[in-house]
C-alpha cells in the first residue's frame, strides 16, 4: 500500500517525499484554485476557457442549467491524519445563512463565519486505498450499548435519557448535551472513555480509533465520536455519498472526491477551528442507521457508475484492457477524467486526435467532442454532470 503522506506525489510521478505536505489535488474551476488546461498549445485557466465558450465546453443543457459554470469540484484526497467532524447545509439553509451573515457584515474570510457562499455541498468519496471514515449517527440502540460498556459516570444520566427516548429528538438532545458541556466535563469524559478504550484495542476498531483520535486531538470531545457515529472502512472502489446534514469525518486513506462547488462547512469536533453548536444543530440529520456503502453499477458500455441523487455531478470508473476498450456516449456533458492505474489512449473519433493518459494525469473532454474511445490497460475515474 502507498503511504498516505506520499500518495499524491507518487500518483503524479513527482519526487517523494514532496517539499511540502500534499493533502488534496483539485481538478475544476473553483476560484480558490482553478485548474489550468493545455489547449491549442497554450496553458490557460479552466474558468477562462469555459467563459469563452460555455456551450461548447459544458454542453448547452449544462451551461443553461448552471449559469455557464462548472457545478462540481473533483479531488484526490489523501488523509494522513483525521480531518474535522463536519456537515454541510442544504441549498435553502445555505442561501438563508449566507444572506444573514452578509447582513450582519461578517467578512467572508472571518474565522467565525459559517456560510461562505449560498450553495449546498453534497459529495461522494470513493476509496483508492482502504479508507477509514465516520459517517452519520448510529442507531440509538448501538450508541446506548457502546456507552454502557464504557461506564462513564458523567454520562450515566445521558445513557438513561437515550434509552427512554430512542428517537431523533432524543438523539438530538444527547448530541446537544454532549457538545454544550463545559470544557472540564468534556475533558473528563474523554479521559475516562480513552482509559476504557486503551484496555480493549483488540476488541473493536471503535476503541482503536478513540485512542488514535485522542493522540491527534487530546481532550477534544470529538474523540468519543466513534461511539455515536458509524465507523466504516471502505475498500478500494467502494464509495459513500454524503447528502446535506450528514455528520462525518475522513480519518485515514486516499480517495477520489467529487462535490458541488461550495465552501460551506459547519464543524463538530476534531479541530481548533470555529464550532457553532447551535447552527450545526439546525442543519444536522438525526436519522440514525447503518451506512449505505456504494458499489459501482456497470453499464452496457463498460463504464461503472456510482448512483447518487446529486444534480451537479456523477462519478464513474472506467477500466480498459487490451481486449476491453471503452466508447463514450454521444449525449454527454463536459467530463474530467483522471488515470489512477496503468495508462490509456483517448481518441477523439471525429478527428482522430489521440491523448495519452498515464497514472496521475487528467484531461478535460469538452461537450463539443462528439464521441471518443479509450484503449490501453488502466483505470480511470470520471467526473461529469448528469444529462
Amino acid at each position: 500500500m502507498r503511504k498516505i503522506g506520499t500518495a499524491i506525489p507518487e500518483l503524479l510521478g513527482q519526487s517523494v517525499p514532496a517539499d511540502k505536505p500534499q493533502a488534496e489535488l483539485w481538478m475544476g474551476a473553483h476560484p480558490k484554485a482553478p485548474s489550468r488546461v493545455l489547449a491549442d498549445g497554450l496553458w490557460r485557466s479552466l474558468p477562462e476557457v469555459i467563459q469563452e465558450s460555455p456551450e461548447e465546453t459544458l454542453g448547452q443543457e449544462v451551461a443553461a442549467r448552471f449559469a455557464n459554470k462548472l457545478p462540481f469540484l473533483f479531488k484526490v484526497l489523501a488523509a494522513a491524519k483525521p480531518l474535522s467532524i463536519q456537515a454541510h447545509p442544504n441549498k435553502e439553509q445555505a442561501g438563508q445563512g449566507f444572506a444573514r451573515e452578509n447582513e450582519l457584515g461578517i467578512p467572508l474570510d472571518a474565522p467565525h463565519r459559517n456560510y461562505r457562499d449560498d450553495n449546498h455541498k453534497p459529495e461522494i468519496i470513493c476509496a483508492l486505498t482502504p479508507f477509514w471514515a465516520l459517517n452519520g449517527f448510529r442507531r440509538v440502540s448501538g450508541i446506548v450499548e457502546l456507552l454502557e460498556r464504557t461506564q462513564v459516570p458523567i454520562l450515566a444520566e445521558t445513557v438513561l435519557y437515550l434509552q427512554n427516548r430512542p428517537s431523533q429528538a432524543g438523539l438530538k438532545q444527547f448530541f446537544y448535551h454532549l457538545m454544550t458541556l463545559d470544557g472540564k466535563e468534556q475533558g473528563k469524559i474523554v479521559e475516562e472513555v480513552v482509559g476504557f478504550a486503551e484496555k480493549r484495542l483488540d476488541e473493536d476498531p471503535v476503541w482503536t480509533w478513540v485512542v488514535r483520535l485522542n493522540q491527534e486531538y487530546p481532550g477534544d470531545i470529538g474523540v468519543v465520536s466513534p461511539i455515536f457515529l458509524n465507523l466504516v472502512q471502505l475498500k478500494p472502489q467502494q464509495a459513500m455519498y454524503l447528502p446535506a446534514g450528514e455528520l462525518h469525518a475522513y480519518l485515514e486513506g486516499v480517495g477520489i472526491e467529487l462535490m458541488a462547488n461550495s465552501d460551506n462547512v459547519l464543524r463538530g469536533g476534531l479541530t481548533p477551528k470555529h464550532i457553532d453548536v447551535q447552527e450545526l444543530l439546525t442543519i444536522l440529520s438525526f436519522t440514525g442507521g447503518e451506512l449505505n456503502i456504494l458499489r459501482p453499477e456497470k453499464l452496457e458500455s463498460g463504464e461503472a457508475v456510482y448512483p447518487t441523487k446529486a444534480a451537479e455531478f456523477v462519478l464513474s470508473v472506467i477500466q480498459v484492457s487490451a481486449t476491453v476498450p471503452f466508447r463514450s456516449a454521444r449525449n454527454r456533458s463536459m467530463e474530467i477524467m483522471m488515470c489512477t492505474e496503468g495508462e490509456a489512449r483517448v481518441t477523439d473519433l471525429s478527428d482522430g486526435e489521440i491523448t495519452l493518459l498515464t497514472k496521475g494525469t487528467s484531461i478535460i473532454v469538452p461537450a463539443a467532442v462528439e464521441q471518443y474511445r479509450i484503449e490501453g490497460d488502466g483505470i480511470l475515474y470520471k467526473a461529469a454532470v448528469p444529462v
